[in-house]
């Protein structure tokens, strides 16, 4: 079998996948909405407004990399929504090498960003095709602001925050339990990966805007250190993140812990057992849609280097709709023009940071950020 939809969303009965798609019929894009149950993704598609109004096709595949490769060959673009990547990620994106066809993804995984560099980027760009993992609100708005900081030269070091109003899922509990059992988390330090203490915890951390002080953690050393590691521009950057709420913050190092503790002497598949318990006892049933009053947003970048400094913060809100829009702006990018960088790319890269700005900005997701310069 074959499409001849030029986009595929893969995994679009999850929360971001149906998301994706009431953005791509925004754009009048024909698409593919694939997952491995059908009535699942068909009852997610047909929750979008007005779905009716753009050509779809809903399909279930074996999530297997041939089986994805035959279902999709003839799409230019497959956003891939199905996570965690490191698990999961690898029948994906050998499947768009196959078909060739861009790929993208909504990634939290550190790892499966350096893996996935490694072992594809240099075929994506035999291809001229974009590889671009974690087209994501919490890694790519503070890739604008910390862009934005370094058109100001001379600025070498960059303090990245994110924070959001909101909860957990299922799929972002088990990528967090997943980084923790299986990966390091690292931050950039004269071009050269650090690893982030084991032990560290929570630190307390200055938000902009409010007087409370907030919780962070290096949420698995976030994409920014990988993005920013062959930049020239930049010799250091570190990033951690977290929700305002407080309690909820101080609860994320008990539920590792306590997983972390059962996962003990057990073998990898029984850690992946455990790791998906713990997030099914999160929220198992489809969130409820976000509220722009309440789901909230907030990146922080400050860049600084011997003789300059410059803080830019970008406000926005609803996050899994920020995701959505970005991944469904690089699919409008694709099918019209060549992105800016081939193989393995950020989306900033890709698309460039102004551009990417504008789009969230069109659809009312973020303000006008926040800029101040000292030289």
């Amino acid at each position: 079998m074959s499409t001849d939809k030029p986009v595929v969303v893969y995994g679009a009965s999850g929360y971001t996948g149906r998301l994706i798609c009431e953005y791509l019929r925004e754009y009048n894009i024909p698409f593919l909405a694939a997952g491995r149950d059908h009535q699942r993704v068909k009852e997610a598609v047909e929750a979008v407004p007005g779905v009716e109004t753009v050509p779809h096709e809903i399909v279930e595949v074996e999530h297997d990399a041939s089986a994805l490769a035959e279902q999709f060959r003839g799409a230019k673009v497959v956003l891939n929504t199905v996570g965690p990547f490191a698990r999961y990620g690898h029948e994906v994106v050998q499947a768009c090498l196959d078909i060739g066809a861009h790929y993208t993804d909504t990634n939290g995984e550190q790892n499966w960003m350096i893996d996935v560099e490694q072992r594809y980027g240099a075929d994506f760009a035999a291809q001229d095709l974009l590889l671009s993992p974690g087209l994501a609100q919490m890694y790519t708005i503070g890739e604008i602001a910390a862009n934005i900081c370094l058109e100001t030269p001379g600025l070498d070091t960059l303090d990245i925050q994110v924070f959001w109003k909101g909860y957990p899922t299922v799929a972002s509990t088990n990528t967090i339990l997943t980084n923790a059992a299986f990966a390091e988390a690292f931050y950039l330090e004269q071009n050269q990966y650090v690893a982030w203490p084991a032990d560290g915890g929570l630190a307390e951390v200055v938000v902009p805007g409010q007087h409370e002080l907030g919780l962070a953690l290096p949420w698995g050393g976030t994409s920014h250190p990988v993005w920013f590691r062959n930049d020239p521009r930049v010799a250091n950057a570190r990033a951690s993140g977290g929700v305002f709420n407080r309690e909820l913050m101080q609860a994320v190092p008990q539920i590792v812990t306590a997983a972390l503790q059962q996962m003990e002497g057990k073998s990898e598949q029984e850690k992946y057992e455990i790791i998906d318990a713990t997030s099914a006892q999160v929220r198992s049933e489809m969130p409820p849609r976000e509220n722009p009053r309440i789901n909230t947003s907030l990146d922080s970048v400050h860049a600084s280097g011997p003789l300059g400094r410059a803080h830019c913060v970008i406000h926005g809100n609803c996050n899994y709709k920020q995701t959505a829009l970005l991944n469904a702006h690089a699919a409008a990018h694709l099918l019209q023009d060549r992105p800016r960088r081939a193989g393995f790319a950020s989306g900033c890269q890709a698309f460039g940071h102004r551009e990417l700005l504008g789009t969230l900005r069109a659809f009312g997701l973020v303000l006008n950020p926040i800029v101040e310069v000292h030289q």
